[in-house]
Formats: structure tokens, sequence, C-alpha cells
């Protein structure tokens, strides 16, 4: 299959890509630089120049494609709604380019806050006030002719120390002198490896159903506390508890997330799809990870 992947140079993309090609797909990659271009051409794909907010390109390399997985994103907090318009366009044009054609159309969106406190499953509508993502918006394609499908990925989709939010969170305890927690910490976060991620995108390509949505979810619920004492251990700081009042103030934009509850389950998408996630959970990266400095 020739499959158009948008930020396929980016982290989780990227091994999109290697996944899809060790498995016989052909990939065309979007590029909106000069760096992203070299980054694809030495992974041995095809290159389609374009961006997020060329509609034209994007339909186009949908149009030349046998599906599509969409991982791009502005990750630009300052501009919040902003983004989220640019990707709700950009999904939509993707759409459009594929309809009546029953071709896969698979968007990436996020976990959090989608049931506090609760176990969510891959049942629970999107929270639109936390994540900012309108991949789930793409669905309605299903009823359009389109395999329209939306994966959601936790907040820590790592390896080793990078990934999601980890690299944030390792530069604000090295900055502020302390790793820290908010209230008791007890407070869950999902996890999945980004090789394990990467599987589960090839799955959803391969045989996924239309208007599904699907986990990737390696640990279902981390106490955060957990996450930030082995941050603090490796980077040899206090662990201290933050009000939550402080958070913010603490941690800058994460502080509205970082005290959230949000298990997560994967039990449909492994059992629909066959996927087993394999690799390192979260601590044991972050455990054997290389050196924490710089």
């Amino acid at each position: 299959m020739r499959v158009f992947v948008t930020g396929a140079a980016g982290f989780i993309g990227a091994a999109v890509v290697n996944e899809l090609t060790a498995n016989g797909h052909q990939v065309l990659g979007l590029a909106r630089s000069d760096a992203n271009v070299a980054s694809l051409k030495a992974a041995g794909v095809d290159v389609h120049r374009g961006s997020l907010e060329d509609l034209d390109s994007l339909r186009s390399g949908a149009d030349a494609a046998d599906g599509l997985i969409h991982c791009a994103y502005i990750h630009d907090f300052s501009k919040f709604a902003a983004n989220a318009e640019v990707d709700r366009c950009a999904l939509e044009a993707m759409a459009r380019a594929l309809e009546g054609s029953n071709k896969p159309l698979i968007s990436t969106s996020g976990l959090l806050g989608l049931a506090p406190g609760q176990v969510a499953t891959e049942n629970a509508a999107a929270n639109a006030a936390v994540s900012p993502r309108k991949s789930e918006e793409v669905l309605a394609a299903a009823a359009r002719g389109v395999r329209a499908m939306t994966i959601r990925l936790p907040p820590t989709t790592h390896e080793g120390n990078k990934g999601g939010f980890i690299p944030y969170l390792i530069a604000t305890a090295r900055q502020k002198g302390v790793s820290a927690y908010v209230a008791d910490g007890r407070n869950r976060w999902p996890a999945a490896h980004r090789l394990d991620a990467a599987l589960l995108y090839r799955l959803a390509l391969e045989k996924g159903a239309a208007g599904a949505r699907y986990h990737a979810i390696g640990d279902e619920g981390l106490a955060f506390r957990e996450i930030a004492e082995v941050i603090g251990k490796r980077l040899n700081l206090p662990v201290v508890s933050k009000l939550p009042a402080e958070a913010v103030d603490h941690f800058g934009f994460l502080g509205l997330f970082a005290g959230m509850d949000a298990p997560t389950s994967a039990a449909q998408t492994r059992q629909q799809l066959g996927w087993r996630p394999t690799r390192p959970g979260l601590i044991a990266d972050l455990e054997h990870a290389g050196s924490f400095a710089g």
C-alpha cells in the first residue's frame, strides 16, 4: 500500500514510517522544511512538499496514496485554538479528497481528560476542552465512504527519555531544582512506547474498522509521583509535592494537566486488532535511558 504520512519526520511519524516500510508498504511523507526533506530521503521514502496550512498540498498527497496517516500537529500551546482549527481544516481537506474511495484515513488525538478518575475506554467521547486536536470530527467521514479511524496517544508516548511531555518534565525539574508532582501524586497517567504505537498505526491501516477509536496504551495508569521520582533520581534532585494552586506556576501550561487522573484501557484495541505492546514501560525506559544531561 502507498501511504501518505503527515508528520513523517517527527518523533511518532518517523517510527510509523519505519514500521510501514519494514512491512512492505511504500510511504509518501509530507515535508514542510529542507531539514524534513533530508530526513525523509535518508529514510528512503518519497517526499511530498507541503504543510498543514497548505490544503492543496494535503489534497494532492491524499489523492496520490492508497491510505493516509495523520501524525502532524503544530505543538504551540500559546495558540491552542488556532492550531486546533488548522488541524480541523487539514483533516477535513484530506477526508474530502478520499470520499467514496473506502481508503483508510487514520487521525491522531490525545487521551487526557476522557473520563477523569475512571478508566477511559475506546467508547469515551473526546474532551475538546483538554485535547486541542479535532481528530474525532473526521470519524464522520466514515459515512462518506472513507475508512476513517482515530488513534489516541497518551501524554507520554516515549522512547528513552524522549517523547510526549517527558522532555518538558525533565527540563522543568532541571530548571526548578526539584522534580514535582501535584498533591499526593496518586493521579494516574497512561503511557506507551513509540514503537508499540507505530505498530498500532500499521495494524489499523491494514485492518481497522471505519469509525473506530483505538488506544495506544502500554501502561494503563502510572502514578504521576512515580514518574516524578524516577526523574528526580536520574537528575539527583529532590522530589516534592506542589499544591494544585501552585501547579501552573511550577509546570507552566503543563500544570493544567499534571494533576489529572487519567487511567486508560486498550482492551478493545487489543481484541479487535490483535495488537500486543512488547516494548519497555515508561518507568523502565526512564530508568535505563541514556544521560539526562543537556
